[in-house]
């Protein structure tokens, strides 16, 4: 049983309480892991100092994919016989960002702050720093600072923020981050963009759509550096053909906002070149929200990502009291990564508070295995990438040998149904040895929703004899796997 009494100790001013876990941050990761251990009844608190929902639902994944979804759907549409030609107009941007205000709650988190109660979760306003072991401080918006304790354990889940590069007057500039690119009032007449990952190529497909006239500048040799070569120039070719102008192997030199009426953002570049857009995002990369929580208070370093094992617990910490969950630990920065951490960790926390041992194999209820294995991620690009694995550099770089097999989409009924003139590429690495698939990319319109049977496959280890089994439905995009195993049966005969 758990010793998880519920005589809270206060002070006469009720100024210091005592819970059985305290959670650093109300976003996807910090909910769920409050879920689990709520639900395993152990009393928990969450410290929040902005919206309950964090940044997915109010400036990352609900609104970007707002902005995504319907540029997506019109190019597809556009390219479709008998459909295109009635698009007469083109997208009605103001819509779109009533579209995407509504899906980020309107930057409300009334419904947010609703779950947590029913859940039986109790929510604290405020900014929380670890003040020392098990102890939490949390200065309060009205009121004075609050004192927390936790009898079993402090969970960090402050997620990240947009890493800016180191431009003279960057104040000055008033640049868009991440959150106002997702964010933004009204569709700007030029927009450059900084940055070369998911982010970066993500608004620039939006703001393109929307009748920006997008400039990605990188440093980088082409989009996306991440995914599988094939895949980054499918997007780029298709971000050129939309009119957005790529310029790679440069970054920023210098850059002024002029001000007064003009307002615009003048950039020179390590090549020469000279850009003028009216709004500048920066989207070089992200870093942990850890500069301002009391992490000297335990002997680490304030801003640093916060190394855990792979129980999520902080191992340079001792005790086993402090753990770290989602993209502040640099695992995985995907919101749903997040959530799968937050369920090992809960139960991590649970059983620990019971006493029980914990499952250390592969796999096991208390390992974030997938971690290390078998991460999916979604580009929502036009087209889109989908991936889950290894990529081929990925395997070359860790001396992994692998079976590279291609196949050409296209060429399958179901994706010519989907789009006549369907162009899209997918490769999967099966391991020679034990014949089953440890890497996927889906290059392609629609490709989202093959993802996770690639996910299935790696973390399952299915036998490449096995997967021969599983009939994909015709006519459809999901054939792609059959074409797959065919190919790479024929190569192997």
């Amino acid at each position: 049983m758990f010793d998880t009494a519920r005589d809270e100790t206060t002070m006469s001013d009720n100024l210091s309480r005592i819970y059985d876990v305290v959670v650093l941050g109300a976003g996807p990761a910090g909910e769920n892991v409050a879920d689990r251990t709520s639900a395993a009844g152990l009393r928990t608190v969450i410290v929040e100092s902005e919206l309950v929902g964090g940044e997915c639902s109010y400036w990352a994944c609900e609104p970007s994919k707002a902005l995504l979804r319907p540029a997506l759907l019109y190019a597809e549409a556009a390219r479709m016989p008998g459909v295109g030609a009635a698009l007469a107009r083109p997208i009605d941007a103001g819509a779109v960002l009533a579209y995407r205000d509504r899906m980020s709650a309107d930057w409300d988190d009334h419904d947010q702050v609703a779950w947590l109660k029913s859940a039986g979760i109790t929510l604290l306003r405020g900014h929380g720093r670890i003040t020392g072991e098990r102890r939490v401080t949390v200065e309060t918006p009205d009121g004075p600072a609050v004192q927390l304790t936790a009898r079993y354990a402090v969970v960090v889940c402050t997620g990240s923020r947009a890493a800016l590069p180191p431009l003279p007057g960057l104040d000055s500039l008033r640049p868009w981050p991440s959150r106002e690119a997702t964010s933004a009032r009204a569709v700007p007449s030029r927009l450059a963009v900084l940055g070369a990952g998911v982010v970066a190529t993500e608004m620039a497909t939006a703001w393109q759509a929307l009748g920006s006239r997008v400039t990605l500048i990188a440093r980088e040799s082409r989009l996306l550096p991440r995914v599988e070569p094939f895949a980054a120039e499918l997007v780029a070719e298709r971000l050129r053909g939309a009119g957005a102008e790529l310029r790679f192997g440069t970054t920023v030199t210098h850059a002024e906002r002029a001000g007064g009426p003009d307002d615009t953002v003048h950039l020179t570049l390590a090549d020469g070149g000279r850009i003028i857009a009216d709004e500048l995002l920066l989207a070089t990369g992200r870093g942990p929200r850890t500069e301002d929580i009391g992490l000297e208070s335990v002997g680490l370093i304030p801003g640093q990502w916060l190394h855990t094992d792979d129980t999520f617990t902080v191992p340079a910490v001792a005790g086993e009291w402090l753990y770290a969950v989602g993209d502040v630990n640099r695992r995985g920065l995907l919101t749903h990564q997040g959530k799968y951490q937050a369920r090992i960790a809960g139960a991590v926390i649970a059983d620990r508070a019971r006493g029980s041992a914990l499952d250390r194999e592969p796999w096991g209820r208390h390992l974030g295995t997938a971690d290390l294995m078998a991460v999916p991620q979604v580009v929502f690009t036009d087209p889109e990438v989908a991936a889950v694995g290894l990529t081929t550099e990925e395997a070359e770089r860790a001396g992994r040998p692998v079976d590279v097999v291609d196949y050409d989409i296209g060429r399958v009924a179901g994706a010519l149904q989907y789009l006549p003139d369907y162009r899209g590429q997918a490769r999967i690495l099966v391991d020679p040895d034990r014949r089953v698939i440890v890497g996927a990319t889906f290059a392609g319109p629609g490709v989202a929703e093959l993802l996770h049977s690639a996910t299935v496959a790696i973390i399952g280890e299915i036998p490449i004899d096995r997967l021969w089994h599983a009939v994909p439905s015709f006519p459809s995009i999901s054939e792609i796997w059959l074409r797959l195993l065919e190919t790479y049966r024929d190569r192997r005969r």
